[in-house]
């Protein structure tokens, strides 16, 4: 069982923690760690780009000129592809990018993204974050004194006001509860700052 030291927000030691094996102490498997992430940036993707086809424009309902005699190509409707306002050959339509991933598949990503932020060391645990009135030094400041970069992923066991306000204003800095953090989120931070009690609730959700 890996065991990691915690901190105070102000940077001082606050005792061991013991992390549970089956959740931060497995091999990583980075094959899942992919299919997870490549499903996370499909899903992302709004899928609404639309284009009309020939038989959705409107107008050219009639043939524009007579089929022989006249010496110019054939042609069936002032709306085809090759005509100014035509419609488009293939035109793009609204879909669905999103991809199908097993739930046991999920987990054992998850799982391998904690395992791997341990074993690079790039896991700080708090025995608690609390701040007085949420500004943006205030959380800076805690990310220094832990020796966590700006490019960090914060966890907190649950929804903190404070935390996200100060956090805000840091484009690379993101805040997450442990109910809804995901592998991309661990993966893409340099430094996963969690909770004591965050790691907890994570532990009693994936340990099962």
């Amino acid at each position: 069982m890996p065991n990691i030291q915690m901190l105070y927000q102000d940077g001082t030691p606050a005792g061991e923690l013991s992390l549970n094996d089956e959740v931060f102490g497995i091999e990583v498997n980075e094959s899942v760690i992919h299919q997870v992430i490549v499903a996370h940036n499909a899903a992302m993707r709004h899928g609404t780009q639309s284009a009309l086809t020939m038989g959705e424009v409107s107008g050219g309902g009639i043939k524009p000129w007579r089929q022989k005699g006249n010496g110019r190509a054939r042609q069936g409707s002032t709306r085809a592809p090759q005509w100014r306002h035509g419609g488009v050959v293939f035109a793009p339509k609204p879909r669905d990018y999103s991809k199908k991933v097993n739930r046991k598949v999920k987990a054992l990503a998850m799982k391998s993204a904690l395992s791997m932020k341990v074993q690079d060391s790039e896991l700080i645990v708090l025995k608690e974050l609390n701040l007085e009135n949420g500004k943006t030094k205030e959380i800076l400041k805690v990310l220094e004194n832990v020796k966590a970069d700006q490019k960090s992923l914060i966890v907190t066991e649950e929804k903190n006001e404070l935390v996200i306000r100060a956090s805000n204003n840091v484009p690379t800095l993101k805040t997450e509860i442990a109910g809804s953090v995901g592998v991309y989120d661990i993966v893409n931070c340099n430094s996963l700052v969690i909770t004591e009690n965050a790691v907890k609730k994570i532990e009693e959700v994936y340990s099962l």
